[in-house]
């Protein structure tokens, strides 16, 4: 999630599907700012067209997850995962002509259940981004990717956090089944893109 990612939405974003559009006004009448960034969402609809199954967690009022539908090739599925009741029924809602498209009222373990995936998402204020949580291996096919987002881009090795090496940043980029890397999209912001290895080449 993005402080101010649904503000940015509203202010003349550019090239914001209609969809996302939508999404970004239900988060603005349920005062919920914490949208993914425009810079995100494009990326996340570039990676979505190489996609057939997507999972996403976080989905707060479905901004990220529209983007995600705006690049979904035919044939392509995508399930998303709120623990909050109120966001969930409204991005369920604002999905509920789009067939391929699911929103769960959940906490983001529910994924386990509908992977693997091609493409995983990992959103929400860091719930199943970084120590023992989510588990790559678990919730990605071999070539799958996962994008986490919402750092700021690094200036030296290792990253810091507070003064101190991130360690959430560091869990995905030293994952011994991934290989990753970040990617800045504003000054302000990087995302980390990582794909998993295939079976046998994980402590390469």
């Amino acid at each position: 999630m993005s402080l101010n990612g649904t503000r940015a939405h509203l202010l003349g974003a550019g090239d914001v599907p209609p969809l996302v559009e939508a999404a970004a006004h239900t988060a603005d009448r349920l005062g919920f700012p914490y949208s993914c960034r425009p810079e995100q969402g494009r990326l996340l609809r570039t990676l979505a067209a190489g996609a057939r199954r997507i999972g996403e967690t976080g989905t707060g009022c479905g901004v990220g997850l529209a983007w995600l539908a705006a690049g979904m090739p035919a044939g392509a599925t995508a399930i998303s995962v709120e623990r909050d009741p109120a966001r969930a029924a409204a991005a369920a809602g604002l999905f509920a002509e789009q067939a391929r498209v699911t929103v769960e009222c959940a906490d983001w373990t529910a994924l386990a259940g509908h992977g693997p995936f091609d493409l995983l998402v990992l959103d929400g204020g860091g719930q199943g981004k970084g120590g023992e949580a989510a588990d790559p291996v678990r919730l990605l096919r071999p070539g799958g990717v996962v994008v986490i987002d919402d750092f700021t881009p690094a200036e030296g090795w290792p990253p810091l956090h507070d003064g101190q090496p991130d360690e959430a940043r560091l869990h995905w980029l030293e994952h011994p089944a991934l290989r990753c890397v970040e990617l800045p999209l504003a000054p302000d912001l990087a995302v980390l893109v990582c794909t998993r290895r295939a079976d046998g080449d994980d402590k390469g």
